[in-house]
């Protein structure tokens, strides 16, 4: 028994290691293609508008693309995604060689790919459930976060290392490649045997889409866990539009590259720990925890206009990140039926990420509009609280992460008082019966399993 438990794992890190060098490219070619849309234009809208353009059909083609997975082999889904992307870079590539670098005809491109791409997270979530022991999920989704980390802490310094040599063609060339070991590995997982495959769905496709929300919204633990991630979200996306300008406010680009990397190996360190560690026994009060770290830390990064605090607070939230996706991601897969899995976890992607474009859109406006005139020399607050925090270009900004602090500590708060949500783990009994991590792995092929994660 325990020689099985092994096998599964060990092919599901044999998979992930292939979408690890598969997220690289595509994290390579994205610096690549945004560094062309910013230098090429000078507009930030644009940049802006590709960056939307490739994450605005991953939350609208959500739904569907969970009830596609569920009707389907979870790991031909997950090949179609890859394979489909691969395609979308390749002419993606061939428009930048040939010079067909129309912006608009660049973002369709990106908005095929993120059809695609929609299909990505409910396979990979689901087909987990499939191939992992039960016991084994919480290190599992470890690995996925580890990787992850190291895909976003390496690939930018990879794609600005080669960017004069290869230029955007090349860069984006390296990300079809990089598709190559995911689909490999997938074609040699083989089917799940047939007391393991998953009923397919019938029905209207929009019917069965919905079926995701049904399942979700009966179960009000589930609500309130994916209500607090959306929260969680609203604050990462806060965070990610506002460091930059922070760092900038009173440091050169090279302690803005420091600041970014010193995160970056946060989330690496955040990751392999919980790949070790395989999480805790009671992952709601975990999650909990790791939020409140998250919120006194943006507090005390906002406090001081200076280096090494904002540093310090940057490694110290971003390292939580993989701790919350890992808890989060066994809860999900341990309570929701497999054969609703697709639809499930398309629809909490969904909503989910749904606050990530919203904090990016209202970030900017109110840190330039509202915050930084408060703390501006002789604004409102410059007599009171500019007397703690300091006065000027950069300080409404750290008063922005304090709220924002203070605002995840609220949430906490709140969610402690939720019994629906403290008792999710109890009462709402596992979808995964006991006896699965002791067949789940007899009668497969050899090879592996799944991808690209991300959160709730």
């Amino acid at each position: 028994m325990p020689r099985r438990r092994r096998s599964g794992l060990t092919r599901f890190a044999v998979v992930a290691l292939g979408q690890t060098i598969s997220l690289l490219g595509t994290n390579v070619a994205n610096f690549a293609v945004g560094v062309w849309a910013y230098e090429g234009s000078g507009s930030v809208t644009k940049y802006a508008l590709l960056s939307f353009f490739s994450m605005a059909p991953l939350i609208v083609c959500s739904p569907w693309a969970g009830a596609l997975v569920d009707r389907w082999d979870r790991r031909w889904a997950l090949i179609l995604s890859d394979a489909g992307s691969a395609l979308c870079t390749l002419v993606l590539a061939i428009q930048f060689w040939r010079g067909w670098t129309d912006f608009w005809l660049i973002c369709l491109v990106s908005v095929v790919r993120a059809g695609f791409g929609a299909l990505q997270f409910p396979a990979f979530a689901a087909l987990t459930t499939q191939v992992v022991p039960k016991a084994q999920l919480g290190r599992a989704n470890g690995m996925v976060e580890l990787g992850t980390a190291v895909a976003t802490l390496t690939g930018p310094i990879v794609a600005g290392f080669l960017f004069e040599v290869l230029k955007v063609r090349g860069l984006i060339l390296i990300e079809f490649l990089a598709f190559i070991p995911s689909v490999a590995t997938l074609l040699l997982l083989g089917s799940l045997p047939a007391a393991e495959r998953v009923a397919a769905a019938e029905g209207p496709l929009l019917r069965e889409a919905a079926a995701g929300w049904t399942y979700i919204r009966e179960r009000s633990g589930l609500v309130y866990l994916l209500a607090l991630f959306a929260m969680i979200n609203f604050t990462f996306g806060s965070l990610q539009a506002l460091i930059t300008p922070l760092v900038l406010s009173f440091a050169p680009s090279q302690v803005l590259g420091s600041i970014l990397s010193t995160a970056g190996l946060g989330m690496v360190v955040g990751g392999g720990a919980i790949t070790v560690w395989g999480g805790p026994r009671r992952r709601v009060a975990a999650i909990l925890a790791f939020v409140a770290i998250q919120g006194l830390a943006l507090l005390g990064g906002g406090l001081y206009a200076r280096a090494l605090p904002v540093a310090a607070a940057a490694f110290i939230y971003v390292l939580c990140q993989p701790v919350l996706g890992s808890c989060s991601q066994t809860i999900w897969q341990s309570k929701v039926p497999i054969h609703l899995q697709g639809r499930v976890f398309a629809m909490r992607r969904m909503v989910g990420m749904a606050s990530l474009p919203l904090a990016l859109l209202v970030a900017g406006p109110l840190a330039d509009h509202v915050f930084e005139p408060l703390m501006a020399a002789g604004g409102p607050l410059a007599g009171s609280v500019g007397r703690l925090l300091g006065t000027g270009q950069g300080r409404g900004i750290g008063l922005f992460l304090i709220v924002l602090g203070f605002f995840m500590l609220a949430t906490v708060a709140v969610a402690l008082r939720s019994p629906a949500l403290r008792s999710l783990e109890d009462a709402l009994p596992d979808a995964l019966a006991e006896d699965t991590e002791d067949t789940e792995d007899a009668g497969m092929e050899p090879a592996a399993a799944p991808a690209k994660a991300a959160l709730p």
